[in-house]
């Protein structure tokens, strides 16, 4: 219960009135022995119980009207979220607003997306507090703080949707940042969230800093969640995970790994329409599950470059039902082999490009002659010798943050030196039966099954020798006793891959060619991004020189806000593509007891909205008037006269009738 005015609390005392008139006029009346009233004494003792409750009762009520109508005139409010028992409408209200792509989603029954649905109600909650608090918005894509006023809310920037993901440490770590440099008073923190996972991040270091720096606070803050996680409709998801051009014959051809999602694990077809330089194609692939990848190719012949989307009908949530990608001009991939191995020939033969003249091997060098010019037109590095460290690895860095790929194999000796946080640890050998491969991803990655669905024959690969791979990484292969046969760690745009075993029979089966030839040929094409002068970015992380720029949509032909919206826009010979970030596709949500014991100690409050709900809280007073009006009530009928009160008269003997 919050109240307008509490000041008038200050009165509660003023109930203890009744109980101090009712001892001053028992002091008023002494009692003084009297011979006669001991026989009145003595008549009217067996109802001496029934009245000391009924006057008990009388006090009871007197002091119950003067209470209600020192509340009544307090204005409280109620209702949901805001229920906090006897507190003072705040200085500050900073509303933390979750306005990512997740919080599209429509829920069930209405007409409403999660966002629309939470800001009815905060602004239906914030316009009791607007004359006595500041309203603070601090949405999640900007996190800048800004002053509101309650009739607005629903209509600015900062709270229309986006194509964002949401960090609600960071949100209330600028939210704090606010309550700091401001000064301000009492504070409450209210947080607009559907509790994706993704957004809340529950294992991260932050929470425990931001609930010691909100508790260190001099004065009092509350935070308050309004979780908006009601049913909503069936909902799937887009993305394109991998893209990349190649020259298959004389046909140049776009291939595109397509991800599709979905709320509910059904299996039927999905309809995707494909959007290729403004002309639409419709096409069906089928669903299993939750997850499915669908490859797809696109003939774009001798094309300069193009940009295209696909998009799903409309479901739950209309914002992730869209993806885009741009292909650019082609440029052939090429590979460079860093070794001092006999396997030099074998990489260079496996990471060979193909050109009007047939295959060309890949280039190779010695790790001593390797220079940071070497990787001008690279796309893809092979490196088997010691991991890299110096200037080598700075150049390597630089690559695979550009949209290179880098893939390690083994030098045969442990060493302490890491490269993006992994590295090599002893050589293991098979004891008596040789190790084998126990699983691996068939989705994504250079050992993913091929376009026709057919799997890579990993299933009979075996090993007598590898060596462990330290770190913390993406397995995507791993042998029947948990260690990793290739893993994979992100940097930049670009990814760098370990695998633990080498193409040599005294090592294991890889140097067959039907795992390591088409695993190289992937990443030689996926590499080939670097190389083009697209810019790929998520929503809300363009880079700073891309901001720069003055970027114009290609679908729309006006300017488009390229951190909040996705798209395909362009600046002068420059294009972006931005999309989602692939976070919100989850469907994951933190359950409602991590989420309160994220906060510690703190003062917090979780609301789990309903679809019914109308309001978070509303004024009461009226209850408050009605039960005082009903105490006076009930006081007015206990000190009612008795009816038939006897008359200090006497009453007549009757007579005898006359006799005859």
């Amino acid at each position: 219960m919050t109240f307008l005015q509490p000041f008038i609390l200050w009165g509660l005392p003023l109930v203890l009135l009744p109980v101090i008139i009712h001892l001053i006029n028992r002091m008023r009346h002494r009692p003084r022995q009297w011979a006669a009233m001991q026989f009145l004494l003595a008549a009217t003792r067996s109802s001496t119980s029934h009245s000391k409750i009924k006057n008990w009762l009388i006090l009871a009520m007197r002091i119950l009207a003067v209470l209600l109508l020192l509340l009544f005139l307090s204005r409280p409010l109620v209702g949901g979220w805001l229920g906090w028992a006897m507190a003072a409408a705040p200085d500050a209200i900073l509303l933390l607003v979750d306005r990512s792509a997740s919080m599209e989603s429509r829920v069930a029954g209405t007409d409403e997306s999660r966002r629309e649905y939470a800001l009815k109600l905060i602004a239906s909650a914030a316009g009791e507090f607007e004359n006595n608090s500041h309203l603070i918005l601090i949405d999640s894509a900007t996190r800048k703080p800004e002053t509101v006023s309650v009739a607005s809310l629903a209509e600015l920037p900062g709270t229309q949707p986006t194509d964002t993901a949401a960090d609600i440490p960071a949100m209330l770590q600028a939210a704090l940042d606010w309550l700091i440099e401001n000064e301000a008073g009492t504070a409450e923190v209210w947080i607009a969230s559907d509790l994706q996972s993704s957004n809340w991040l529950p294992g991260d270091s932050r929470w425990e800093t931001l609930v010691t720096a909100f508790d260190s606070l001099p004065q009092k803050v509350r935070i308050r969640l309004l979780a908006t996680t009601q049913d909503s409709l069936p909902n799937t998801s887009i993305s394109v995970s991998e893209l990349a051009r190649v020259q298959s014959g004389e046909t140049g051809e776009v291939r595109l790994a397509v991800d599709l999602k979905r709320s509910e694990a059904t299996a039927d077809t999905a309809a995707i329409t494909r959007t290729l330089n403004g002309i639409a194609t419709e096409f069906e692939t089928r669903v299993n599950g939750q997850s499915t990848r669908w490859r797809h190719r696109v003939e774009v012949g001798d094309q300069s470059g193009g940009w295209g989307k696909l998009e799903l009908p409309a479901d739950g949530n209309p914002r992730d039902n869209v993806t885009y990608y741009r292909y650019s001009d082609d440029h052939p991939p090429a590979g460079l082999v860093i070794t001092e191995s006999a396997l030099g020939p074998l990489w260079q033969a496996a990471a060979s490009v193909a050109d009007t003249s047939g295959r060309k091997p890949a280039k190779r060098l010695a790790p001593d002659d390797f220079t940071s010019s070497d990787l001008r037109d690279i796309t893809l590095v092979v490196w088997q010798a010691p991991l890299p460290q110096g200037d080598s690895a700075t150049a390597l860095r630089q690559f695979v943050n550009e949209g290179g790929r880098l893939v390690f194999f083994p030098p045969g000796e442990a060493a302490t030196t890491r490269f993006a946080g992994l590295g090599w640890g002893e050589k293991q050998e098979a004891d008596e039966e040789p190790f084998k491969v126990g699983r691996w991803d068939e989705d994504q990655g250079p050992l993913a099954n091929t376009d026709e669905g057919l799997l890579l024959p990993l299933n009979q690969l075996t090993a007598l020798q590898r060596q462990r791979v330290l770190g913390q990484a993406a397995v995507l292969a791993a042998f029947n006793d948990g260690q990793a046969l290739l893993a994979r760690q992100a940097l930049g745009q670009g990814e760098v891959y370990f695998c633990s075993t080498l193409p040599l029979l005294t090592w294991s089966e890889l140097g067959g060619g039907m795992v390591v030839v088409p695993m190289l040929q992937r990443l030689l094409a996926a590499g080939s991004a670097r190389l083009q002068r697209d810019s790929v970015a998520e929503c809300g992380k363009v880079g700073a020189g891309d901001l720069q720029l003055e970027w114009t949509s290609v679908e729309t032909s006006q300017r488009g806000d390229v951190q909040t919206q996705a798209g395909v826009y362009q600046s002068g010979d420059r294009w972006l593509v931005v999309n989602r970030p692939a976070a919100e596709n989850e469907f994951e949500r933190v359950e409602d007891e991590v989420v309160s014991a994220l906060f510690g100690g703190l003062s917090f409050q979780l609301f789990q909205a309903k679809r019914d709900d109308t309001a978070l809280q509303g004024e009461i007073w009226r209850m408050f008037l009605f039960f005082m009006l009903l105490a006076l009530l009930v006081e007015a009928w206990l000190i009612r006269p008795r009816a038939g009160v006897e008359s200090d008269e006497p009453t007549p003997k009757p007579q005898p009738a006359p006799a005859a």
